[in-house]
């Protein structure tokens, strides 16, 4: 008689999900199931290439089947709810999915702004099909119609820089600092190359409503603006509080540093959706791919036996796409504090692109040879954290 094999299941099909389902093939007696409500997997770090209509291959979208390795099923369908008694997913087609695992990858969004007229006239580039939108809709708009960046993140640091890199006159509306994740060098570095490509930058002011053709600032200055794109805030699906299971202040599932559930030990999360000891690594391709990986290898210690590693990540800084030719490489500490050191201008961006490059080629490699996923490990995730996450947790 056969003996039936376990059942994994993955939700989410996003850097981290991906990573994880070809990792779990280094063990063969698994069956794997990856859930993705899209068919195709999107290169989320390439949306704002996208919007500017500038990606070199004109899309961002990959084929699965050059992503996953042999036997991974792929199902192409939204995740309603988790049955943790039953160990079920629950799908929007009404369908269900066993699991006796489940990694939790869902990824994260823009966050919604609790700001007057954003919901109905704001853009957002979080997400491949409001991409997409605010792709044609510029399209529809004369060259030189204005256009307002909401948010000095490095997301709208890329969007704005992609968008002016074209002939639009942008204006960025940071907040607060530009690039506040970067140290005082870096952000000189990413300022004086916006101004180079045109963008104006508008610090220390917010935006306070959102106007179909302007908006609103938080000193009382109306700015012209044919399409607002709001690139502030962050959020996650509300799988997890959906299926009564404990998240933080944003919703992220609470796990130990072991990335399991503090809830269900069957249940392990990776990526954005992640928030060990309730301390998320920051949102980013240098966590996401890491994190897929020790997710599925807690998931493997589990059936062999052993006790799960504690997360292991090393940062070394990040990387701003400046158009397709500038750039900035904020270096780092491993636990990802920014030191006074940057890369700047044609190399920077070239670095960039083979990093986004390089993070498919990590995916598709895993693919072949599962197992071989390397990353750099360190940082400062110690005691304290794991400590914190006892007190707080329980």
């Amino acid at each position: 008689m056969t003996e039936q094999k376990t059942r994994v299941v993955v939700v989410g099909g996003g850097y981290a999900g991906t990573l994880a389902a070809n990792h779990l093939r280094s063990r063969p007696d698994l069956n794997i199931t990856l859930v993705n409500p899209r068919p195709v997997f999107v290169e989320r770090i390439r949306l704002h290439q996208l919007v500017a209509d500038t990606h070199a291959v004109g899309t961002v979208t990959v084929d699965y089947g050059t992503l996953l390795g042999d036997g991974i099923r792929l199902v192409v369908d939204g995740a309603e709810a988790i049955d943790t008694a039953d160990r079920r997913v629950l799908l929007t087609s009404g369908a269900a999915l066993d699991y006796d695992y489940l990694i939790y990858a869902v990824g994260s969004s823009g966050g919604l702004p609790a700001v007057r007229g954003a919901a109905e006239f704001a853009y957002s580039v979080a997400d491949l099909e409001s991409a997409q939108r605010l792709r044609h809709t510029l399209a529809d708009l004369p060259s030189d119609a204005p256009v307002a960046v909401v948010g000095g993140g490095l997301t709208g640091i890329e969007t704005a820089s992609e968008l002016a890199q074209t002939g639009r006159p942008v204006t960025l509306v940071c907040g607060g600092v530009l690039g506040p994740s970067l140290s005082a060098r870096g952000r000189r570095s990413v300022g004086k190359t916006l101004r180079r490509l045109g963008v104006a930058v508008l610090e220390s002011v917010a935006v306070s409503e959102v106007r179909w053709d302007e908006v609103v600032l938080s000193d009382g200055a109306v700015l012209p603006s044919a399409a607002t794109v709001w690139t502030a805030g962050f959020g996650v699906p509300d799988l997890a509080s959906r299926s009564g299971l404990r998240t933080d202040a944003l919703g992220r599932l609470l796990t130990d540093e072991t990335l399991t559930s503090v809830d269900d030990e069957r249940i392990v999360a990776a990526g954005d959706a992640a928030a060990p000891s309730g301390h998320p690594l920051r949102m980013s391709c240098q966590a996401a791919g890491p994190l897929g990986a020790q997710a599925a290898n807690t998931v493997l210690s589990r059936l062999d036996g052993k006790t799960p590693a504690t997360i292991s990540q090393a940062f070394v800084g990040q990387c701003i796409s400046l158009g397709r030719e500038l750039g900035t490489i904020q270096l780092a500490r491993t636990d990802d504090t920014p030191v006074n050191i940057v890369v700047g201008g044609g190399s920077a961006a070239r670095i960039k692109e083979a990093i986004c490059k390089g993070t498919l080629w990590a995916i598709r490699r895993e693919a072949a040879k599962p197992g071989s996923y390397y990353w750099l490990k360190g940082g400062k995730r110690s005691a304290q954290l794991v400590a914190t996450q006892k007190v707080a947790l329980g």
